[in-house]
Parts: C-alpha cells; structure tokens; sequence
C-alpha cells in the first residue's frame, strides 16, 4: 500500500521512470533532482542572454524566439485558450515568456504551449510539461519536476517536488518536498508542511509499525485526485491516498490515510 502504484497512475506521465525502483513512494523524493539533471532537455540559455528578468515578452515556437511580430490572446493555456499568432497564423505549441518573468539560470525547459507569466522566478534544475501555466508571483526554487497542463499560481512555492498531469495549485500554496498526483487540486492558502519543529528525520507510524524516512524534510505524497480545502495544512510526512479530500482550515496528521478518506 505505500508503492508508487498505489498513488499514482503513471502510464500517461512521460516521467514515470523517476519513480521506478522508489518503493516505498517517499523514496521517490531523493530521486528528484538527479532524475532531473539526467533528463532535462534545458532550452532557455538564448532567452537567458537578454537578461535574467525578461525585459520584453518572448514567444518560443520550435526553438526559435520572436520578440515581435506576434499576437497574444489571452486565456487559460491549460484549457487551450491561450492563443498565439506569428505573422497572422496560428502558431500550434508557442511558449510565451512575458516581460518581467524572472530564469535565474541555464537549466531550465519549459515545455510547448507553456505560459510564464510577469514576475514569475524560476530556478534549475526544473522542468515544465506542456501546456502548463506559471502565473504571477510563482517561486519555483529549483529541483523541480511539472508535468503537463498544471498550474502553479500566484504567491505559491515549490521545491524539491514532483506535480504529475493537471494538478492546479492556483494561490498561496506551499509544495516543498513533496508530489502531487494527477488531477489533484491545493484550495488557497494549501500548505504542506516539510520540516518537523524539533528538526529531526521525519519518521511516519502506520498500522503500529515506525517507518524511518531517512529524510530530514518530507512534505505530502498526494494520491490522484486528492482535493484540499482553502488554509489546510499537512503536517510532514503525510500520505493521502487517491481520491482524499480535506476539508478547509484542516490540519492533517503526519502518517497514511486511506484512498477516499475525507479529514476534516
């Protein structure tokens, strides 16, 4: 019960491999950043020379930049609004960076259609999917692995932390040391806690039996489907299984909690 394939569904995740071998699931999290360094295809670096901060809006259509001569129409990318146009034709699978978004370094890719928007930051290594949305005032801090049409929103951090497919962190959240399923949702102000107050390995107790981590920060292991409510908090070391719901202002304890439990 505490596998990868107890959590995730990953045959549409096109990196599913960062979890081969990662049994139990919190295992996964040493794997993160050095499944990333492996794997990233980096496609920033030209985008990079006209300056940490970007200081016009860039489109990226099949490696190549446009600095003008495109149109914009704005939507949601992970609902396939967001429209590019290069020279009046639609441009399938342009990347926008807008004016004022922040890449800190090199080894960064962002996938075909993704939207990055004004004051965003982004450090390596980091990889985002396809058709992703990066909004205003994201801190994505680096060892961190999205997958396609995700949203992390405004004011909301990651680090050392795995969203599979369609995961929607859209305000305030907090996601360190931690992965997200596919289609979970983080309601506002969502925290997942990754640092037990008294500073010592994170250990889990389920069923009676002390699991040693080994891992001094462990947030959440999110199962598919698991929803939180606005200004919930996961204490380190939780594992929600599929379908889970918490329920707002609920603080969830460390340890395993069944498929479909609803915490309130």
């Amino acid at each position: 019960m505490l596998d990868p394939g107890d959590f995730f569904e990953l045959e549409s995740f096109e990196h599913s491999s960062l979890f081969n071998d990662a049994s139990p699931v919190w295992n996964s999290l040493k794997n993160i950043k050095g499944y990333i360094e492996e794997n990233i295809a980096p496609n920033v670096s030209e985008i990079r020379k006209k300056g940490d901060t970007l200081p016009k809006t860039l489109v990226v259509l099949n490696g190549e930049i446009f600095t003008e001569g495109f149109e914009l129409e704005c939507g949601s990318p992970v609902k396939g609004e967001f429209k590019v146009k290069i020279d009046g034709k639609k441009a399938f699978g342009a990347s926008v960076l807008f004016a004022g978004a922040s890449i800190l370094d090199d080894t960064v890719q962002i996938g075909d259609g993704t939207v990055v928007e004004p004051g965003a930051l982004i450090k390596g290594p980091t990889i985002i999917g396809r058709s992703s949305e990066i909004r205003q005032g994201a801190y994505i801090r680096g060892s961190t692995l999205i997958g396609e049409r995700c949203i992390v929103g405004h004011a909301t951090e990651m680090k050392n932390a795995v969203m599979l497919n369609r995961v929607t962190a859209g305000h305030f959240a907090y996601i360190g040391d931690s992965i997200l399923g596919s289609d979970v949702n983080l309601g506002a102000g969502t925290k997942l806690a990754n640092l037990s107050i008294i500073k010592s390995p994170v250990n889990l107790r389920i069923d009676g039996v002390v699991h040693k981590t080994g891992l001094k920060k462990f947030g959440a292991i999110l199962g598919d489907s698991c929803d939180t409510g606005c200004n919930s908090v996961t204490s380190p070391g939780t594992l929600l299984g599929k379908r889970s719901i918490v329920v707002p202002n609920a603080t969830v304890p460390n340890g395993y909690h069944p498929p479909k439990t609803i915490i309130r």
